[in-house]
């Protein structure tokens, strides 16, 4: 079964993801991301990752298949899911309600994953203000999923780490530095 990583980000995150994309190798598991982002910049946030990175980026469509080297970004306003059809993950992207706040939302991503991936994902929260995606990422790990935040001294705002480290969601605590060694690592 292919592996998967589960990525949600809010305020710093532009910056956070750029770092941490723009470091992986060409071989590297499929990753989905939540980024809170007003609509009319996801295409070009995207677009420009992808222009900086070995891997390929791009908005996710429904459908799309997460494939290694490839990292989809929920389009704003939409939600991004993760569904498996028979041994591939597939991308679904919904119109949806806000949840917790948000469209796209992290808890929507994450608790897609946990349903379909299980201990095959591994799930990264990161800097970013609120609880978005503590609960989903509470259920990744439930369902024995890898689950790491984003260390207090890198976030630009640590409140979606902190609240998933006080849920106990969270197996190891790491610097932004070391967000790309734990997605290469994942591949093993």
């Amino acid at each position: 079964m292919e592996r998967i990583v589960a990525i949600g980000v809010s305020t710093g995150g532009p910056q956070a993801l750029e770092k941490v994309l723009s470091s992986l190798p060409t071989v590297c598991p499929s990753i989905a991301i939540v980024q809170h982002m007003p609509e009319k910049f996801t295409t070009a946030f995207a677009a420009r990752l992808n222009a900086i990175c070995h891997i390929e980026v791009r908005l996710a469509k429904t459908d799309d298949r997460l494939r290694p080297g490839l990292a989809l970004i929920a389009p704003g306003g939409k939600h991004l899911m993760v569904k498996r059809n028979g041994v591939h993950y597939h991308a679904e992207v919904i119109e949806g309600p806000l949840v917790n706040r948000h469209r796209p939302s992290v808890d929507v991503l994450f608790n897609s994953v946990a349903k379909c991936a299980g201990k095959n994902a591994l799930g990264i929260i990161m800097t970013g203000m609120g609880n978005d995606g503590a609960r989903g990422i509470k259920e990744m790990q439930e369902a024995g999923a890898r689950t790491i935040a984003q260390d207090e001294q890198s976030c630009v705002v640590f409140g979606m780490s902190r609240e998933a480290i006080r849920l106990g969601a969270i197996d190891r605590v790491v610097s932004l530095d070391q967000i790309p060694f734990e997605i290469t690592g994942f591949m093993a």
